[in-house]
């Protein structure tokens, strides 16, 4: 029987979600969002600007409260 989960290197490997108060200006970010009824992880890479939150791909703002943040794994 084979899980498909990420090794448990892998896991530990990647960084822990830091508080979104400490997250940087002008990186690519990863992005943990809560909405009414979990926690998830934005699917592209966002960067945190003056004026708020944008799409790192495309530019567009985008209109999120996230809660906690980790480098963008471009390896992912």
């Amino acid at each position: 029987m084979w899980i498909n989960a990420p090794s448990a290197s892998s896991v530990l490997a990647r960084p822990m979600w830091q508080p979104i108060s400490t997250a940087p200006y002008d990186r690519d970010l990863e992005l943990a969002v809560i909405d009414t009824v979990d926690t998830h992880a934005l699917v592209f890479p966002c960067r945190r600007t003056q004026l708020g939150w944008i799409n790192s791909n495309t530019k567009a703002r985008v209109d999120v409260r996230p809660t906690h943040w980790r480098p963008w794994d471009t390896k992912g």
